[in-house]
């Protein structure tokens, strides 16, 4: 049945439509200003186009997709060496090196898509489906074969949506969650966040912060940031090589052109130890939220320091001075993030390999493969 939707497939920002960011009003992620910086500084391994659906002539709903080539990077990381681990590193290049994700991998929650009122869900997804199609032919005619296709990441209730005829050959799968704080509103500064922590844990603050004194930390500028270039990617490169999971790793002039593009939305934090640059965080504004980006640290002064920590009780207190609603941690380090008080929200994803016979091994593959991460939620406040 003819349906009065469409597609259109952009490798550019400049041929973006232009009332594209009417429809990324509600998400930074989504906006011009964000996908040029993917244009500018991802990943090496990484292809990003951007969809637009139209009904008629409109604009009705935007996607973003990211094709990831894993042969070129380590994705179990330097940790393990191990036999298993090997093994592993293969199967990873033999049959799913090429992934085609709609949504944004280099972030946790639902960045895949923005829909206007004059499309139902349904339909805006049917045309995503058949964006994706296209998108495996033109990968095809370079001579990329796509293995995988995923969409992410969605709470339990928004994978309803997706239980329609299109996605009916995809496996529905569960990944760690994403750990968000929520800022209550009778807290105005730090001092009420402390107040409702129960004696262990306020006790941890005051120890973490007890271990930080003499350091200096500082919001750093674009000029900063280019300046503590060298030493602003080896710091990232330790935390990032030693996770347990890798599809990429940032390109060395990513926090630049972050910087660059998003101005003051983009917040790059510096610490300092005798002036010597030994960790940084990042966050993102993002209407009512504010999100964690990378960081990276020494992991000398890291353990000295309780210097993760630190930054995770920094963000919070920026976050509480500032009036905004929650603190998107993301995942990784749950029970830490846990401990100063954040809760998991469980994220699904869709996944389907291009082969038929492997992909009804999905289910049993993706365990294989998927990181397992045991841990225990913590409760902090009184």
């Amino acid at each position: 049945m003819k349906t009065n939707f469409s597609f259109q497939i952009y490798s550019s920002t400049e041929n973006l439509p232009f009332e594209w960011d009417n429809l990324a009003s509600k998400n930074i992620f989504l906006t011009k200003d964000y996908l040029s910086i993917l244009e500018k500084a991802a990943p090496i391994n990484m292809v990003c186009h951007f969809i637009g659906i139209f009904k008629e002539e409109d604009l009705v709903g935007i996607s973003l997709s990211q094709y990831i080539n894993l042969s070129n990077v380590n994705s179990l990381g330097d940790r393990d060496h191990c036999f298993k681990t090997m093994v592993k590193n293969f199967l990873f290049k033999k049959f799913i090196s090429n992934v085609l994700i709609i949504g944004n991998n280099m972030l946790t929650g639902q960045n895949c898509f923005s829909f206007s009122n004059s499309i139902t869900t349904k339909d805006g997804l049917i045309q995503l489906n058949h964006a994706t199609k296209s998108l495996i032919e033109q990968f095809k005619k370079q001579k990329i074969k796509i293995n995988l296709t995923v969409y992410k990441d969605f709470k339990v209730t928004d994978c309803n949506a997706f239980k329609i005829p299109e996605f009916k050959a995809y496996y529905h799968f569960n990944t760690q969650p994403n750990m968000i704080f929520n800022i209550r509103e009778k807290w105005h500064s730090i001092d009420d966040y402390i107040g409702d922590l129960n004696k262990k844990y306020r006790d941890q603050y005051k120890r973490a912060r007890k271990k930080v004194e003499g350091l200096e930390k500082r919001k750093m500028s674009l000029d900063e940031i280019t300046k503590y270039h060298p030493k602003i990617n080896e710091l990232y490169l330790n935390v990032a090589q030693n996770a347990p999971f890798n599809t990429f790793y940032l390109c060395e002039n990513h926090f630049e052109v972050f910087k660059d593009k998003l101005h003051d939305n983009f917040l790059f934090y510096g610490y300092f130890l005798n002036k010597e640059l030994i960790g940084f965080n990042t966050l993102i504004k993002n209407g009512k939220d504010i999100d964690t980006y990378f960081l990276g640290y020494d992991e000398t002064y890291q353990r000295e320091k309780m210097l993760y920590l630190n930054m995770l009780y920094d963000m919070i207190g920026y976050s509480i001075k500032k009036n905004y609603k929650r603190i998107i941690f993301a995942r990784t380090a749950l029970e830490i993030k846990s401990s100063v008080g954040a809760i998991p929200i469980e994220m699904n994803g869709l996944i389907r390999h291009e082969n038929y016979f492997l992909n009804l091994l999905m289910p049993k593959s993706f365990a294989y493969f998927e990181p397992k991460t045991d841990w225990n939620e913590r409760n902090p406040f009184k």
